[in-house]
């Protein structure tokens, strides 16, 4: 009876008009306003470059140098986006990045799976030591190793269908393998943790219906990490897309070079007509939200997915 009493009384308590309730939605209550009030701030702050930045492309350079670039008034209009693809040949540049991206996110996250697979479902000795292998040339920066990997580069041979150089450099097979060396041990690295939060009873019964390995990876395993690749492949679009370093370093024809390595033929010797690059960086990041938005929901789950369990 006073069991009862006891646990009668815990579940009256734990009611939402309860006076133990209310103690407990006080307290919480400033500190939901403070996170909010921060997550405003903090989303104010990494939105006004965007924001400045396409202010700034929807004004004429002279209304700028009139009343400078931190004013109010004067024309508004299309004009910078007109001449930003026209001049600076977007389109091309466009399908540049296109040829690049797209073959290095797809051989990524398909190499990636596979070495994840085999670390997370499988119990060898050095699995760590796979995994640590993975993800140590995502510890190393890209700049230590320029001067060796571009000797590398220029002396490996490529049939003339694949360069025109003969060599890896000044080629888009040279920057799509480059991409999927630096980026596969971070996919690795992400598959294989979300891998191993699938029951091993799954490939299991798989093997026991007498499954084979590549069909436990690609009809068991593989449909149930579409959130964690759905997010990989947002990110790695985006890290892909916007590379800067090795578009610069490796291709030195302006006409292969890909969109974020073209904007910079819109930055003149002695003049720059930053409106015109703003409206261009707009046009630029156009891709990345289509991907994002289009990923948004897998993206989303992908990251939270396994956070609320104990």
């Amino acid at each position: 009876m006073t069991a009862a009493a006891t646990f009668t009384g815990k579940q009256a308590s734990a009611q939402p008009g309860s006076p133990a309730a209310k103690r407990g939605s006080r307290g919480a209550r400033p500190m939901r306003v403070f996170l909010h009030c921060f997550l405003i701030v903090t989303c104010l702050i990494w939105i006004a470059p965007v924001l400045y930045a396409l202010y700034t492309s929807l004004r004429p350079y002279a209304d700028t140098v009139t009343h400078g670039y931190v004013s109010v008034g004067g024309h508004y209009n299309f004009s910078n986006f007109t001449t930003a693809w026209n001049e600076a040949d977007l389109p091309l540049y466009f399908k540049n990045s296109a040829i690049i991206t797209i073959p290095a996110l797809l051989l990524t996250l398909w190499l990636a799976s596979m070495a994840a697979f085999v670390v997370s479902r499988h119990s060898f000795k050095f699995n760590l030591l796979m995994l640590m292998i993975f993800t140590a040339g995502n510890l190393l920066p890209q700049q230590a190793i320029i001067t060796p990997l571009y000797k590398l580069y220029i002396t490996i041979p490529l049939p003339a269908v694949l360069s025109d150089s003969g060599h890896l450099d000044d080629s888009f097979t040279g920057l799509i393998l480059i991409h999927v060396a630096f980026q596969t041990g971070f996919c690795v690295f992400v598959l294989a943790n979300f891998m191993r939060t699938i029951p091993g009873e799954i490939t299991e019964a798989a093997r026991v219906d007498g499954a084979s390995e590549w069909r436990q990876y690609w009809q068991v395993i593989l449909p149930l990490c579409r959130p964690a690749l759905a997010a990989l492949a947002t990110l790695e679009f985006t890290w892909i897309y916007n590379d800067f370093f090795w578009a610069t370093v490796l291709m030195q024809t302006g006409a292969n070079r890909p969109i974020t390595a073209a904007l910079n033929n819109l930055t003149g010797q002695f003049f720059t007509d930053n409106n015109l690059i703003s409206a261009a960086s707009m046009i630029v990041a156009i891709p990345t939200l289509v991907v994002f938005f289009a990923l948004q929901r897998q993206f989303v789950s992908g990251l939270t997915l396994g956070a609320s369990k104990g």
